[in-house]
């Protein structure tokens, strides 16, 4: 009776072990398709980035040249951002020198209108 229970328990574990083992496969097909999709977005990203530093080479992209890459594209808008608040502050300026020459000048025309 104590050989059969043996034999069960023997049994049982050698099922589990195959289950684990099992398991153990399909995780490790999952994090390489995981690798494979990290890969291809890292890629995807440097040629959206920019189209000649990625894939011309024939290597993979790093995570740091991905992260320098939309670093340096934040900095460029940053920097863009802040060019389009000057201009906007420039043509303010401009515009309401505008309306003061443009009303300088009809009170000119109008004290000419009076003088004539």
């Amino acid at each position: 009776q104590v050989e059969e229970e043996l034999k069960a328990a023997c049994s049982q574990q050698a099922g589990q072990l195959q289950e684990m083992g099992h398991r153990e496969h399909l995780l490790r097909s999952d994090l390489q398709r995981a690798g494979e999709q990290l890969e291809s977005f890292k890629t995807r990203v440097m040629q959206v980035c920019s189209p000649s530093a990625a894939g011309s080479t024939g290597r993979s992209v790093t995570e740091q040249q991905v992260i320098e890459k939309v670093r340096q594209i934040s900095d460029e808008n940053q920097q863009s951002q802040e060019r389009e608040k000057s201009l906007q502050k420039e043509l303010s300026s401009r515009l309401a020198k505008e309306k003061k020459v443009s009303a300088d000048i009809e009170v000119f025309k109008n004290s000419l209108q009076k003088l004539q």
